[in-house]
């Protein structure tokens, strides 16, 4: 996607430098475009902990290329001890998104086959740019199959916006391009279908105000910005068509976990009978798991990102409370949607219904292997 005009992904590295990772830091959007250098297992590890990156794609992806670096700084430890001990680390930091475990362990697994510490650093670079590649075309393809649900909803509204809520950014800034909910919109407006966008603000980080807005700006799509709590009112007046959001684990009977404030859209999608969709690549869903409310791990975030705002006053990124100094606050990540409340889950593979039969048909049990990957589970 573009900013500026420019094509950029989220996450790369140049062929003239193999040892350092770019990543455009999203702290600082939409202020300041920020391009950061990685270098390091622990700076990698701070990014992902940090946010300086979010989304589950591309959580996975850091973290794949993060198993690299680790490899590239153990010339005192044995490669295999230190991609263990990066395993354990990198996996730490972001608790919810299965990503970021599906694609820690391919890159572990790839390592533990080759035999040299040569080959094995070379096995970790060529298996995270794979899975890079794999989650790029897997958002290409959940653009292409969802296409046809937009298309559908415009040609009962006979040249009128098809209106879309969407909730955090599941856009091409959470992946590395194009996005998971964001990518039918993207594919429905360059196929010249009127689309409009009700942007979620999604407190307490604001990634829709601040991200997901963006985006859609600099791809120049109609879109409005909301208070979170907006939606059901919207959705009670018909002024909502259907909802796309994304997900950080999906389970294999259709549970979707997503950004804190998802399953209040849900149930209000329900009552107001407008579709609700989840678009997720294979890499999300997590077949180990079948209820998600008891078996998801829910991350704790710090209270001041509940306390705090981040904007710009002046030209000067700063934080500012808007809470009392003796309130204390509790920051939920994310929140579980039921299988019930899901019309549909967008895939590489195609539309399903949110349960295991449809799942399973799709995907055969278990996450496919990327093209040019290991294959090992």
């Amino acid at each position: 996607m573009n900013i500026n005009g420019t094509h950029y992904t989220t996450i790369w590295m140049t062929h003239a430098n193999e040892k350092v990772l770019k990543i455009i830091d999203q702290r600082d959007l939409p202020f300041r475009l920020t391009i950061e250098e990685i270098s390091t297992l622990d700076g990698m590890c701070t990014a992902i902990r940090d946010m300086h990156l979010r989304g589950a794609p591309l959580i996975g992806v850091a973290g794949a290329f993060g198993m690299y670096l680790a490899l590239l700084e153990s010339s005192e430890m044995a490669p295999d001890t230190a991609a263990e001990n990066a395993k354990k680390k990198i996996i730490a930091t972001r608790p919810t998104a299965v990503n970021l475990v599906w694609a820690v362990q391919r890159v572990f697994s790839v390592i533990q086959l080759a035999k040299s510490p040569a080959e094995k650093i070379q096995a970790a670079l060529s298996e995270a740019n794979a899975i890079r590649e794999f989650e790029i075309e897997n958002c290409r393809k959940i653009g292409e199959f969802g296409l046809p649900l937009i298309e559908k909803i415009a040609g009962k509204k006979k040249g009128a916006p098809v209106h879309i809520l969407t909730h955090c950014n599941a856009g091409w800034l959470a992946c590395i391009d194009y996005g998971t909910a964001t990518a039918p919109i993207y594919a429905a407006h360059d196929a010249g279908i009127p689309v409009h966008v009700w942007v979620d603000e999604t407190r307490p980080r604001n990634q829709g105000a601040r991200i997901t807005a963006f985006e859609l700006g600099e791809h120049g799509v109609p879109h409005t910005v909301i208070a979170d709590n907006t939606g059901g009112h919207l959705m009670q007046h018909g002024m909502v068509d259907m909802v796309i959001v994304g997900s950080d684990r999906t389970t294999r009977r259709g549970d979707v976990c997503n950004k804190i404030g998802t399953y209040l859209k849900a149930l209000a999608a329900a009552d107001s009978n407008v579709p609700f969709y989840a678009a997720l690549p294979s890499s999300t869903i997590d077949f180990s798991m079948s209820d998600g409310i008891k078996e998801i791990p829910i991350e704790m975030r710090d209270e001041n990102e509940v306390h705090y705002v981040t904007g710009m006053s002046v030209e000067t990124i700063t934080d500012v409370r808007i809470t009392p100094k003796t309130s204390k606050a509790v920051n939920y990540a994310f929140d579980v949607t039921p299988a019930r409340l899901v019309t549909g889950l967008i895939t590489e593979r195609g539309v399903c219904r949110a349960d295991e039969t449809e799942i399973n048909t799709l995907f055969g049990k278990k996450c496919p292997p990327a093209s040019g990957m290991s294959g090992v589970p």
